[in-house]
């Protein structure tokens, strides 16, 4: 007599989980960049109660965050414009030629279509308003770490109230938009008073193009000295000097 063999059933095959699922279950990775210790303090507080969101590191300069990333390659990189030794601006150059898939919110005091512009053409794929920014801050991380973009509800009006403002423009044209990214690191550098041959040394620029550099800038923005080029930079935000 034959014993009856127990019918085999298939075993269960767990459901594979795609590389999508599992980046959907990754906390989003930011750089906070300002050169103030407590207003950087501030946007760790806030985006640590954020269990989506994870703070990987911060930096005080623009110079440094491009470092930082490359280290890093965080997810979002939150940025003000106004710092020492390399604005906002240019840094985010910098970080999206490294890294194109790194989105970047500036979150600057300067709420102005022509900062807002600049900023946009950099890269940024968000802006918020510092006075504004609060609980926002956690709202532009997520929005473009999606791919979308992301603006503050003030920095929105004051676009759209700049834009009809003046009939038939097509947007706000900044002097700065002159300048390319090299220039303008120059710029920064030379009013915040490095030498030409410390310049060269960041920069990886020999000392002559340094000054070639410098002379077609204050040909280009038509200024005839030094003063006068160090009140531009600080009005248009590329550093932080007073007056």
């Amino acid at each position: 007599m034959f014993s009856r063999i127990p019918k085999a059933h298939p075993a269960r095959v767990r459901p594979r989980i795609t590389e999508e699922q599992l980046a959907c279950t990754m906390p989003i990775t930011v750089i906070l960049v300002d050169d103030h210790a407590v207003l950087r303090d501030g946007m760790r507080a806030l985006l640590d109660a954020n269990t989506n969101v994870k703070v990987v590191g911060a930096a005080a300069n623009g110079r440094d965050a491009i470092v930082l990333s490359r280290e890093l390659t965080p997810d979002v990189v939150v940025m003000d414009i106004t710092m020492p030794q390399l604005n906002g601006i240019d840094a985010t150059v910098e970080i999206l030629r490294d890294s194109p898939g790194t989105r970047i919110v500036v979150l600057s005091m300067h709420v102005d279509s022509e900062h807002v512009c600049l900023a946009l053409k950099a890269g940024a794929r968000g802006y918020l308003s510092k006075e504004s920014a609060g609980h926002l801050v956690c709202e532009a991380v997520e929005t473009v770490a999606t791919g979308q973009r992301y603006l503050c509800p003030h920095t929105s009006r004051v676009m759209i109230d700049d834009y009809v403002s003046v009939p038939g423009s097509d947007g706000h044209v900044s002097p700065l938009d002159q300048l390319s990214s090299r220039e303008r690191q120059v710029l920064q550098l030379v009013v915040e008073g490095r030498t030409s041959a410390r310049i060269a040394k960041t920069l990886s620029l020999s000392p002559k193009t340094v000054e070639t550099y410098r002379h077609r800038i204050m040909q280009k923005l038509d200024i005839g000295d030094l003063p006068a080029l160090v009140r531009f930079a600080i009005r248009q935000g590329l550093t932080p000097l007073d007056l």
